[in-house]
């Protein structure tokens, strides 16, 4: 079978680029992305101001659009970005980053009540004529909040819309390190990823000692996971609060 029909799909929750020595390096964050080689890069947490908006002094520099940064520094991406709420009036979100042709962007709101604003961005891309959904996910901190967020996700206007003909891969930080009401609803639609028989742990928060596992990847089963990767590399544990994960599958 063709290379095509692989995909390699990374997510990363960048925590804005600061890392745990807390210095904002877009860069650093580059460097890691390009290590792993990803066809579609799923990232929270990211800023994206535009040209002449938001944030003055210290923080006004080309790196202030951490997508598009990032996206020009490894070249060949397309970058999308999802608003979810503004931070000192800078736009902060989820990213996706594709090397693949993206056919439909779009970003759903998964806010609940008064909590943080919170969102997950769709992108169809295009892998080897198949078109294949990314949801890129980042769910609450709250236990009611979540649980109401996991039922809006996994409803007719997300997650099981009819108009979804290829396969799904959801990926993301959902704020779930136990077996609660998002793990379960998301099993009993999609395998999930036993990080036990890759070794490296399973543990992605926080950065260098990372103590909870809080970020997922849920695919659909008509894909098959070829290989997956915790990255636990110096820079990895630096870089961010959280630790990247990448993972091969092929499309059916």
């Amino acid at each position: 079978m063709s290379r095509d029909s692989i995909v390699r799909i990374a997510t990363y929750n960048v925590h804005k680029c600061r890392g745990m020595d807390r210095r904002v390096l877009p860069d650093r964050i580059a460097g890691i992305l390009r290590e792993l080689n990803a066809d579609v890069i799923a990232l929270q947490e990211v800023i994206s101001v535009d040209d002449g908006a938001g944030p003055t002094g210290a923080e006004a520099l080309p790196e202030r659009d951490q997508p598009r940064f990032i996206a020009d520094v490894l070249g060949g991406y397309q970058c999308y970005f999802g608003e979810n709420r503004r931070i000192r009036g800078a736009p902060y979100g989820n990213a996706i980053l594709s090397r693949l042709p993206v056919r439909f962007t779009r970003n759903y709101d998964l806010s609940s009540g008064i909590r943080e604003r919170r969102g997950c961005l769709r992108a169809d891309v295009e892998v080897g004529g198949t078109s294949l959904h990314i949801f890129n996910v980042h769910l609450g901190t709250g236990f009611i909040e979540r649980r109401r967020q996991a039922r809006l996700l996994l409803s007719d206007s997300i997650l099981r819309r009819v108009d979804l003909q290829g396969p799904s891969v959801v990926v993301g930080d959902f704020n779930e390190w136990t077996k609660g009401l998002a793990t379960r609803l998301m099993a009993t639609h999609y395998d999930s990823i036993d990080m036990r028989l890759f070794g490296g742990g399973t543990r992605t928060y926080p950065g260098m000692f990372p103590v909870f596992h809080l970020d997922h990847f849920y695919f659909d089963r008509r894909l098959q996971l070829k290989d997956f990767q915790l990255c636990r590399s110096r820079a990895c544990l630096v870089a961010s609060d959280h630790l990247p994960m990448v993972a091969d599958f092929r499309l059916p």
